[in-house]
């Protein structure tokens, strides 16, 4: 695949480290277990939206735009990084944060809301669960024209065509670790949301002849839902690449057993998932995402999904400093849901 017709900003210099995870590995009882440090990534904090961002804020850039507008939830991880890379491009950011639980925005609370005062946000307006983003996205655009300005509109997570080329690099950029390192894997897990990732990481997969299953473990949706999602992205994006194979409908795995109760309420398999990779490996989780992506793993694990033989790597999308709002659940001073 050649992705060098696509306008990209570079926001990391060099690849992301991939590493094994011995002391993880034994406490799960296997498999061997290896992690890409994709909370690693450049611009502030880190994390997979930084991929994505590279495309995106490219064609920004290239339409001539002065700021960029997107959404997510209250405390969303690729906020920040939106936020972030228009302060490295000198760009204005305007957020559009949903309300998905009711009265979980805290204008004063810490983690990413913090960082998005810290960097200097535009605006922030905050809508309820179940609004409509893209039209409450169109009508800061608007706000803007009347202003004599222009927005670009950066879809929640970053997923579209465009965003979801950053996985279709990251893929390219694993097969060559792989390479480099001899090592031969045989499944990736990732946790599904927004679905660019998911869908970028299938379609390089597929499109670089890598023969690799990918385990998507969902942070918001049950698979009936999430699969087609996933599949659908997946198939705009060979198109976009010109990938000769079909990218089948069941190439998209996922299970949706470890998101509950809610999108982003903390729940036991999560709390152990985040405690047992700090307390193993010292590497940080966050609860929203990669927490119940990892317990979705250690779960599998222990259910015999994957043979004790198997080398299966965990990207790691990042998150970090969404532990901060949910200290207390994290100090035990607070119950998760089972």
């Amino acid at each position: 695949m050649n992705l060098s017709p696509f306008p990209r900003r570079r926001y990391t210099a060099g690849k992301t480290p991939l590493e094994f995870l011995p002391r993880f590995s034994k406490a799960v009882g296997g498999p061997k277990i290896y992690i890409k440090r994709d909370d690693l990534l450049g611009l502030t904090a880190g994390g997979n939206k930084t991929r994505k961002l590279e495309f995106l804020v490219a064609d920004a850039l290239e339409k001539k735009a002065d700021t960029l507008i997107t959404c997510g939830a209250v405390q969303s991880n690729h906020c920040r990084l939106t936020l972030s890379a228009a302060v490295k491009e000198g760009l204005k950011c305007r957020l559009v944060l949903e309300e998905r639980v009711p009265g979980s925005y805290d204008p004063e609370s810490s983690g990413n809301n913090l960082i998005f005062h810290l960097l200097g946000v535009e605006s922030i307006e905050v809508v309820p669960g179940g609004s409509d983003m893209m039209q409450a996205m169109q009508g800061v655009s608007e706000k803007l024209a009347a202003e004599g300005r222009t927005g670009y509109i950066i879809p929640g997570g970053g997923s579209n065509e465009i965003g979801a080329l950053g996985y279709v690099a990251c893929a390219q950029e694993i097969q060559e670790q792989m390479f480099d390192e001899g090592l031969a894997l045989d499944r990736l897990a990732v946790a599904s949301g927004s679905s660019g990732t998911h869908a970028g990481l299938l379609a390089g997969f597929i499109g670089c002849n890598m023969n690799i299953p990918i385990v998507g473990i969902n942070v918001s949706r049950d698979p009936e839902e999430q699969d087609p999602i996933v599949h659908s992205l997946a198939v705009k994006l060979a198109e976009r690449l010109g990938i000769a194979q079909d990218i089948p409908g069941e190439s998209v795995v996922t299970f949706g057993d470890y998101w509950r109760p809610k999108y982003s309420v903390p729940n036991r398999k999560m709390l152990e998932a985040v405690r047992m990779l700090a307390g193993t490996e010292g590497i940080l989780l966050d609860p929203v995402y990669t927490g119940k992506a990892m317990a979705g793993l250690i779960d599998l694990c222990r259910k015999g999904f994957f043979s004790e033989n198997e080398a299966v790597l965990f990207v790691h999308t990042g998150g970090s400093p969404v532990l901060h709002p949910y200290s207390k659940t994290m100090l035990g001073l607070e119950e998760p849901a089972e």
